[in-house]
């Protein structure tokens, strides 16, 4: 099935796949790039990509589309020793499947493994928006694997420095609240608050955000009187630790001083029987 291809390969190629003023290749204009017509199946997906989820209804509405009127827009593709890496364009490619289409209009080009990955988070962050996590983690990528500052990952993705941090800084939560966070679309700016508070009070909290549907708003007061709640009691923990230091040193025991209590903690039975003859 051809629809869609008729009108030559020169209306097909993209112009607003990236935005020119962050256009990473920029040094690869001048090497050889080839808009062809490839195989859907001498093509694969790159397991670098940063996007890991697909809607299936989003790929299937695509996949209609494409059965209609044919792939409009190329994808991005290099060449390896197997067959086409995609660079850009895996959710185009994945729908071209699903549609039955057996070619798909492709641009080859030489890119290093930099612009590869460079490419694909420009493309999901301008034109479909990843997952946040799945975001932070291309960041940390650029950031670790090729050296970049948090500015030129900003200037490469068209987003202020401070996003990027910002969602760089996503990464800090625990395990159970990042999955959650990709399996419930929970997002940035809901679980920001939460990043400064313990992995155990999140985890206790994330589950009644995705249940009670809490908004933005309620998660950054929750934040604040928990924080303001963990505060005081530290105060209080820590009134009596001078006391208790002196207790302990002058009873050879442990000593815990809570609100009107004072207790004592012995090894053994030994040490019990000499704290009870001190104090008498």
């Amino acid at each position: 099935m051809s629809r869609g291809l008729g009108r030559g390969f020169e209306s097909l190629i993209p112009t607003d796949l990236l935005d020119e003023e962050f256009d990473p290749t920029a040094e690869e204009t001048s090497k050889v790039s080839k808009l062809v017509e490839l195989e859907v199946e001498k093509i694969f997906p790159d397991e670098e990509q940063p996007r890991r989820d697909f809607d299936e209804e989003a790929l299937g509405a695509l996949a209609d589309s494409i059965s209609e009127h044919g792939v409009l827009q190329p994808i991005v593709v290099v060449k390896v020793e197997k067959g086409y890496k995609i660079v850009a364009g895996e959710r185009r490619w994945r729908a071209t499947k699903i549609a039955g289409v057996t070619k798909i209009p492709a641009i080859v080009r030489t890119l290093d493994a930099q612009n590869q990955l460079e490419l694909s988070v420009i493309e999901n962050a301008q034109r479909e928006d990843l997952n946040a996590i799945e975001l932070a983690t291309a960041y940390l990528k650029l950031k670790n694997q090729f050296n970049l500052s948090e500015e030129e990952i900003a200037k490469r993705v068209g987003k202020s420095k401070a996003s990027v941090v910002n969602t760089m800084r996503l990464l800090n939560l625990p395990e159970s609240a990042k999955k959650a966070m990709v399996e419930h679309k929970l997002s940035e700016g809901l679980m920001r608050p939460l990043i400064t508070m313990k992995e155990e009070d999140i985890e206790a909290v994330v589950p009644r955000i995705v249940e009670e549907g809490w908004t933005t708003r309620r998660v950054e007061q929750y934040a604040a009187a928990h924080k303001q709640k963990s505060s005081t009691k530290a105060v209080k923990e820590n009134t009596f630790v001078k006391q208790e230091e002196k207790l302990a040193k002058k009873y050879s025991a442990k000593v815990k001083i809570k609100a009107r209590t004072v207790t004592f903690s012995c090894k053994n039975e030994k040490e019990l029987r000499k704290l009870i003859e001190q104090l008498y």
